[in-house]
């Protein structure tokens, strides 16, 4: 059974009526709520879903934009004239059964003039509004559902549900946030403690190269490395270098002199 009824002109702000309905759907649920276009499935007689509807509903919320009185049926009359006009007959079961109706004024639209309200819809000229501009459409949309959750005890049930569910998931959602940033600065100090003692280049972001307790040579930089002797030296002998980090071997050998030309 939907909760609110949602009644519109055709060929008046549409858009606005699909707007609220929309939002009160997404707040209270799809099912309490009534929008024509969308809960008549196909193939249902929408003249028995409609009166269904309405008599079911415990409020109607009458969209009224600037043409709502001046839309024409096939006629040529203006359709609110007309008493098979399906928003006049809906508005005018809810008033009759005693259903809450709030008229929601949108943009231009400042009052209902009664003049232009047949005998079984003049009650409506004397309900209290609400308005609706696109350009303010959040607060508007926010102010109706607050209306409607404190005016109907069930909505206000769900919608208080709904935010202790918000509230509860954001409160976890934080307390997870806090629980891996503590577990990112305990995993930078551990880090920063295995660095001690050690050799090697950390950068800032704790990238680069560290070596704890190397055993054997070391290369930190780019590039292959390799174990093997290294030679250097002069004219006078050669430097020969092995060994690990526990130790290196120096070795130096002279080169044999040849005797020269002038014997020495």
């Amino acid at each position: 059974m939907p909760n609110v009824f949602v009644n519109y002109r055709t060929g008046d702000e549409e858009s606005a009526a699909t707007m609220i309905a929309r939002e009160l759907a997404r707040r209270f649920a799809d099912e309490r709520v009534f929008f024509a276009s969308n809960s008549i499935e196909p193939g249902r007689r929408f003249p028995v879903e409609l009166v269904r509807a309405v008599e079911e509903c415990e409020a109607l919320l009458a969209v009224i934009g600037p043409r709502w009185a001046e839309v024409r049926g096939s006629d040529g009359r203006p359709a609110l004239e007309a008493e098979q006009d399906w928003t006049r007959r809906e508005i005018h079961t809810a008033l009759d059964r005693g259903v809450l109706v709030i008229p929601v004024l949108v943009g231009k639209a400042t009052r209902i003039d009664r003049t232009l309200l047949p005998d079984d819809l003049l009650e409506l000229a004397d309900c209290q509004y609400r308005r609706f501009d696109h350009r303010n459409a959040e607060s508007d949309l926010t102010a109706l559902g607050d209306t409607l959750a404190r005016l109907l005890p069930e909505l206000g049930a769900v919608d208080r549900y709904a935010r202790a569910v918000r509230e509860r998931a954001e409160e976890k959602s934080r307390k997870k946030s806090a629980r891996d940033a503590g577990h990112t600065r305990m995993r930078t100090r551990d880090v920063k403690q295995r660095v001690r003692g050690g050799i090697g280049n950390l950068n800032g972001d704790l990238s680069g190269t560290f070596v704890n307790e190397p055993q054997g040579p070391v290369n930190t930089g780019w590039g292959h490395q390799y174990n093997a002797p290294h030679f250097e030296g002069d004219n006078t002998g050669v430097q020969f270098t092995a060994g690990d980090n526990s130790g290196t071997v120096h070795q130096r050998f002279e080169r044999e002199r040849r005797p020269s030309d002038d014997g020495r």
